[in-house]
């Protein structure tokens, strides 16, 4: 009884503790925003929409650098850490929607959403610096473009990669609601839209991998996701197949994007890649020997 007790006090202590670290983020976010007006005195609201899956450990500085937004709209996919109260401790309107149909299809949920004239889609592991914040203002309040693309500086085991083709790796986030929408693709998913494209210069941050173990896991989860992609476009890929594109993966990356200029970390972003494609290519084999079999047993 006395351990229920104790685990008890341990959870309470823990939600006071994450509560505390959101609130003095928000804090020091606010802090830094004070000499800007607010976006609603422009006549220019802004929604930030994330959509999370377990990312407790992500979501504070990810909501902190956005905190000057009028709304924050976060999507959650059937989290079970404590994502959604990190984010309803934050403010955050916060949508449970765990029916997962692919990347493409959740952040068009989290769009929908979304109530202000202007939209930022950022992923719970990237950051808005104050340059960027500061430049997305006053893009959204001289709007020049309906649709605004930034480039992306991202971290990779211990550093910002500066080749391997990581930067500047421009992606398309701010735009006006109606202006713009996420293709449906279950992993890959690209903003799509048929109006021009401005471009902002600070960078949005990634902290994409802080360790390997990352690396090796989104490796797994994304030639997952992607090899019934290659079945559906009526690939019938091979061992060999597998090999080549993981090969081509690995050269592209390390010395048509330069990535030898990343040292060692380019060298395992190469091979990482390279392992990326040959697995997806693998995965998509198995599937269609999969099938092919189970036909077969179905016909005897």
């Amino acid at each position: 009884m006395n351990q229920s007790r104790d685990a008890a006090e341990l959870g309470g202590h823990t939600s006071v503790f994450y509560g505390w670290i959101v609130k003095n983020r928000l804090l020091d976010a606010d802090v830094r925003c004070r000499s800007l007006p607010p976006i609603s005195t422009m006549d220019k609201r802004l929604s930030v929409a994330i959509i999370t899956l377990n990312e407790e450990g992500n979501l504070p500085d990810c909501l902190a650098s956005v905190a000057f937004a009028d709304e924050i709209i976060v999507v959650d996919g059937g989290s079970t850490d404590r994502t959604r109260e990190v984010a309803s401790e934050a403010g955050a309107r916060v949508i449970e929607s765990a029916d997962w149909q692919g990347f493409g299809v959740q952040k068009n949920r989290a769009l929908d959403a979304c109530s202000a004239e202007w939209v930022l889609s950022i992923d719970a592991d990237e950051r808005v610096p104050a340059k960027l914040r500061d430049e997305i203002l006053l893009a959204i309040s001289h709007a020049a473009f309906d649709v605004y693309e930034m480039p992306r500086r991202s971290y990779y085991c211990g550093r910002f990669m500066r080749h391997s083709g990581w930067w500047p790796d421009h992606v398309r986030r701010l735009f006006r609601r109606g202006a713009a929408r996420f293709s449906t693709a279950p992993v890959h998913e690209s903003l799509q839209t048929e109006q021009p494209v401005g471009r902002l210069q600070n960078p949005i941050e990634h902290w994409s991998f802080r360790t390997m173990e990352q690396v090796l896991d989104k490796v797994n989860r994304y030639s997952s996701l992607s090899a019934p992609v290659v079945v559906a476009r009526g690939r019938r890929p091979t061992l060999a197949t597998a090999i080549v594109h993981g090969a081509a993966a690995f050269f592209r990356t390390y010395f048509l994007k330069r990535g030898f200029l990343d040292g060692a970390h380019g060298f395992m972003l190469a091979v990482s890649n390279a392992e990326g494609s040959y697995y997806r290519y693998v995965k998509a084999m198995l599937l269609l020997s999969q099938s092919g079999s189970k036909q077969d047993a179905d016909r005897h």
